[in-house]
């Protein structure tokens, strides 16, 4: 039985929703509404955050591990291979179920993985570890951050191109899950020591990749198609870093354009 926490909403086609590191369900915002209106959704927190308690053995935060754990999820819900999409470290791991066809389809924003050396170590990671020591401020200074909207610009231009667009209730809520995702350390440790993997998909994937990014900067997008020349590779205009908030309704035209092609792909392809 998993230990991850979801949640559950709608009818049809299985869809699966991956958070990125540090982040939690509701990053997915109004991208979890709009595809309930057509598929069975499941928002996962990822173990150690959001809600999800930290593995206990024998599962871990190894990616082997955290894959067979969102299988274990995909059995406990009798959900077959759903489509999969993921953001960032989610996207990572969508890509990794793709490439165990554990899944019908795989859509990938913006995924982990594609960075060089200077890119992980002078962009991503101090990015990644402000932003993290940023949420060790006391909770009226957070609020403080949420509440202002330059402020909140401010702290969230990493992640969004319109942090604006933030609530300053989900602002407040996304520094605090930050500060108390368990999980943060083992997966950033494990992305900056040690070559994340990838294999070949199995499934049609399609990746997007916001042109306002700035963690993962768009250039990866390039090198993921030259690392995964059968996956579809789209734009997504005026989208930073996490586009469920800067442009949700691109972010579902993405995903069912994918889920459909599925109809369209040879059967050998998900073999």
């Amino acid at each position: 039985m998993t230990t991850l926490h979801h949640t559950r909403q709608g009818s049809g086609e299985p869809v699966v929703l991956i958070h990125g590191i540090g982040h939690h369900g509701p990053a997915w915002g109004e991208v979890t509404d709009l595809l309930a209106q057509t598929n069975d959704v499941v928002v996962v927190d990822l173990p150690g955050h959001g809600r999800s308690p930290a593995p206990t053995k024998p599962q871990s935060y190894a990616v082997d591990s955290v894959l067979d754990q969102l299988e274990g999820l995909f059995a406990d819900l009798g959900l077959g291979r759903p489509h999969v999409v993921g953001n960032s470290l989610g996207g990572y791991f969508a890509l990794g179920l793709a490439g165990r066809g554990s899944v019908a389809t795989a859509t990938a924003l913006s995924p982990a993985s594609f960075w060089t050396a200077l890119e992980l170590y002078g962009i991503t990671g101090p990015q990644l570890l402000t932003m993290k020591f940023s949420t060790y401020s006391p909770e009226p200074v957070l609020k403080l951050f949420a509440d202002r909207e330059p402020l909140r610009k401010l702290s969230m231009a990493s992640l969004y191109a319109h942090p604006e667009r933030l609530t300053p209730e989900r602002a407040l809520a996304d520094s605090l899950n930050l500060r108390r995702s368990k999980g943060f350390w083992p997966f950033f440790v494990r992305a900056a020591t040690r070559p994340l993997k990838r294999e070949t998909p199995k499934v049609p994937v399609t990746i997007g990749w916001g042109d306002k990014d700035r963690l993962l900067i768009p250039k990866q997008a390039r090198r993921a198609a030259e690392k995964l020349p059968t996956a579809r590779i789209e734009t997504l205009p005026g989208c930073g870093h996490v586009p469920m908030l800067d442009d949700p309704q691109a972010v579902v035209d993405l995903v069912r354009s994918t889920i459909t092609s599925v109809e369209r792909t040879p059967a050998a392809v998900t073999a």
